[in-house]
């Protein structure tokens, strides 16, 4: 059943006609490669904080956020304010930001040469690229799965004669859309199509919250978040004990990731060169701090309600109707409480919103995946010809051939990431995948970005080192989490085998502490299985086992087994009366057993925790290596262009200590002002944080009682108006200097004069248009 009337497809329709009128108007601009790879750089402050804010947005990242906050609610809030004084500080340094924006490269991979070498741009570049598109591979899936379960479109299309799954075809459709807007305008039409969908849809983001704030009383939010089980809990940050995934530790990782990943994720490249200079992109960065602070509310509030509506007997029709939704989804052998994450949030938004409502809700998410789709497009395409294709090449091409090269590219990594969505089978969580796939190039590139910006002394060695171990690290977790599990537990396994249950044999993989009276439901077979004797095989004798299978319901044993990992199999009675087979498999020694019991950790690890292992990793040997190979400092006043051939437009470094601070002589007044106000917000709460910690800590040994979980659910209360009533000064604040640094953007580039050796070439370690004879004539080979 379709859930959207006529007046939210024609919502729909309308907004997508006016992004496609606002791409076509881009496309006179994009004719020359820094134009089309950035639009030649004239990019203002709030026109890049909010059309990169909806870039690293995205129906992707919204599915991310929707399945943490469901989990446990207001307590990554809490956790997340840790992130807060790392934030102040990277905005105000520019850190990373300012350095690599006055290095002039238009790809990290492009620094990477003009710092190390020519192979390691290469190596990198190859490197982002493989990464990259593993990691956007998931996207379009993704956001099929999220339209479907929104629109409630049915699950095959006739198209003519043909009979199409609609999630192959939506996906097809979507990817096509972002593929006509990146290849129309380039990095312009990205810009300033993205800019248009941001702004669209914090408007729709805050007319949905207060719609849910109004619905659904904060007296009923707040008696379905206290019901949240012990150890689980959705408002007290110091009772998550049994949370496995999203808990204190994630957070303490993401600080980390913060400071070492900065543009280390290569998805929005385009974004990182863009900027008129590097001011005005370290002004960026700090205005896009308030996308994490509270442009991002939709990903709480409306998981909440949702929350309240699957819990609550007040709505128990509308829980059937979500519940309905999500397993009329097929789940193609996905994980099903993986899957049911997923869709849980449009299949209960199609049921909570009214009509209207709803249309402006598609239109928003439309816009979200289009503007991440076309980034992530245009940025994988370009650095698989700038950093790996091109730099093989004698002779440059001519811009024509240099442009349609480029949008080949960009057209290969569509194909790629719509095939690979139809193999790929959820078995994680959104946000764990994107951090494990992420940290296959992340995990390296940091230490090579951070040292070759900050270090005089790392050295191409190093950064070969720690791009291979942060590289193998978390490219090997994705592998190995792709595995079956059965296929690379070290420990015994027993199977069931029953006509009862769909693939009829069951896998129970017995844990390395199984002993004697250790108990594992196997809901499969709806049965529990007790071990009551347990002798592991050593390499000469099999391994046996005496197992009792249990009646859940009412604890009544059905039988025993003694099986001996020899091939053989005992048959008994299933909790249904049904005839049920047992085999033992034996665990592994020796050798392989350590090594599958190495490859289980990883697999059992999440892809946070991998990711940090792949950093910490990759930061020792970088600067082991470097210390090792280092014979002579590079120079990094000539590479970040302070010297006397510095280009016209490019400040002076700063010196004094209240410049190291941020608060530099590129600054004007209003400037001061903005970064003040903006770094408020998290010094406030940074202070709470601190605050609320020490209560915690202190309590016991002063006497004091524990913050009932009531009182933390008041103070959410209010700092959720705050946050709300913040975000509509802040979007109405970004709009309209979003607006005035467009008309500034088309401006600029009707003045600018197209380089030709601006294409992101690299000559003894300088960029091509600014080598000696740089004016001077070139040869352009016009054939790709």
């Amino acid at each position: 059943m379709v859930h959207l009337s006529t007046l939210d497809w024609s919502i729909l329709g309308g907004c997508f006609a006016v992004l496609v009128v606002a791409a076509i108007t881009t496309n006179r601009y994009a004719r020359s490669v820094s134009g089309f790879l950035a639009a030649d750089r004239c990019a203002g402050r709030y026109l890049i904080a909010v059309s990169y804010g909806m870039a690293q947005l995205g129906v992707i990242s919204l599915v991310w956020f929707w399945q943490q906050y469901y989990k446990v609610g207001f307590t990554s809030i809490w956790w997340g304010f840790m992130e807060n004084p790392a934030m102040i500080l990277i905005a105000l340094s520019g850190w990373v930001v300012y350095r690599f924006r006055q290095t002039r490269a238009l790809t990290m991979a492009q620094f990477f040469e003009i710092r190390y070498s020519r192979r390691f741009r290469v190596f990198a570049g190859l490197v982002a690229f493989l990464s990259g598109i593993i990691n956007y591979g998931i996207f379009p899936a993704v956001a099929a799965r999220f339209f479907i379960a929104l629109c409630g479109l049915p699950l095959v299309t006739a198209v003519g004669p043909w009979e199409v799954p609609t999630f192959a075809l939506l996906m097809a459709v979507m990817l096509v859309t972002a593929l006509f807007f990146v290849f129309l305008g380039g990095q312009v039409a990205v810009i300033v199509t993205d800019f248009l969908q941001g702004t669209f849809g914090q408007l729709v983001f805050l007319a949905v919250m207060l719609f849910l704030l109004a619905t659904y009383s904060w007296s009923e939010i707040g008696e379905t978040l206290l019901a949240a089980p012990e150890g689980q809990s959705m408002v007290n940050p110091f009772d998550l004990g049994q949370e496995a995934d999203f808990n204190a530790f994630y957070w303490v990782i993401s600080v980390v990731v913060l400071f070492y990943g900065m543009l280390g994720w290569q998805g929005t490249s385009g974004y990182n060169a863009a900027a008129i200079d590097a001011h005005e992109a370290k002004m960026a960065n700090i205005l896009n701090g308030w996308r994490f602070r509270v442009l991002l509310l939709i990903t709480l509030v409306l998981p909440i309600c949702i929350r309240v509506v699957m819990n609550s007997p007040d709505h128990a029709s509308d829980a059937a109707a979500i519940e309905a939704i999500i397993a009329a989804q097929p789940l193609d052998g996905a994980n099903p409480e993986v899957f049911a994450a997923e869709v849980r949030t449009p299949a209960a938004a199609s049921v909570m919103l009214p009509s209207g409502l709803l249309g402006l809700f598609a239109a928003a998410l439309l816009g979200a995946f289009i503007s991440t789709n076309d980034t992530y497009l245009h940025s994988w395409g370009s650095i698989f010809i700038q950093d790996v294709v091109l730099p093989f090449r004698k002779r440059p091409l001519s811009p024509r051939a240099h442009l349609w090269l480029l949008r080949a590219s960009i057209l290969g990594v569509a194909i790629f990431a719509f095939v690979f969505s139809l193999l790929y089978t959820p078995n994680q969580y959104v946000a764990m995948f994107l951090a494990l796939t992420g940290a296959i190039f992340v995990g390296g590139a940091g230490s090579a970005i951070i040292g070759g910006l900050y270090w005089r002394r790392g050295t191409t060695a190093g950064a070969w080192t720690a791009m291979i171990a942060g590289m193998t690290l978390a490219g090997g977790g994705v592998i190995v989490k792709q595995l079956p599990p059965a296929l690379v537990h070290p420990g015994e396994i027993v199977t069931f085998v029953s006509d009862s249950v769909e693939d009829g044999r069951i896998d129970v993989l017995l844990p390395a502490n199984a002993a004697t009276g250790t108990s594992i439901d196997v809901p499969e077979a709806g049965i529990r299985m007790r071990i009551d004797d347990l002798a592991a095989g050593d390499g000469d004798l099999a391994a046996t086992a005496a197992i009792a299978i249990i009646d859940p319901a009412d604890e009544r044993e059905l039988g025993r087994f003694r099986v001996v990992a020899d091939g053989s199999t005992m048959t008994g009675v299933g909790a249904d009366g049904s005839a049920l087979s047992c085999e033992l498999r034996g665990g592994s020694t020796g050798f392989a057993g350590i090594l599958l019991r190495s490859i289980g950790f990883i697999r059992d690890v999440n892809g946070q925790i991998l990711t940090f292992y792949s950093i910490a990793l990759a930061i020792l040997l970088y600067v082991v290596v470097s210390w090792c190979t280092c014979r002579e400092p590079f120079d990094l006043d000539r590479m970040l262009h302070r010297d006397s051939k510095r280009p016209p437009g490019e400040d002076e470094p700063r010196t004094r200590w209240w410049e190291r601070l941020g608060f530099g002589r590129e600054m004007t007044r209003w400037d001061r002002i903005i970064t003040a106000v903006t770094i408020s917000w998290p010094i406030l709460f940074t202070l709470v944080f601190i605050a609320g910690m020490l209560r915690h800590l202190f309590a016991e040994p002063l006497g004091l009682e524990p913050i009932s979980d009531a009182a933390w659910l008041e103070a959410w209360g209010w700092w959720l108006w705050c946050a709300i009533g913040t975000a509509m000064v802040v979007t109405v604040w970004f709009t309209i200097g979003g607006l005035r640094d467009l008309v500034r953007m088309f401006r600029l580039m009707g003045e600018v004069q197209v380089n030709e050796l601006d294409d992101g070439r690299v000559i003894d370690h300088r960029n091509a248009d600014e080598t000696p004879g740089a004016t001077e004539a070139r040869g352009m080979d016009d054939h790709a």
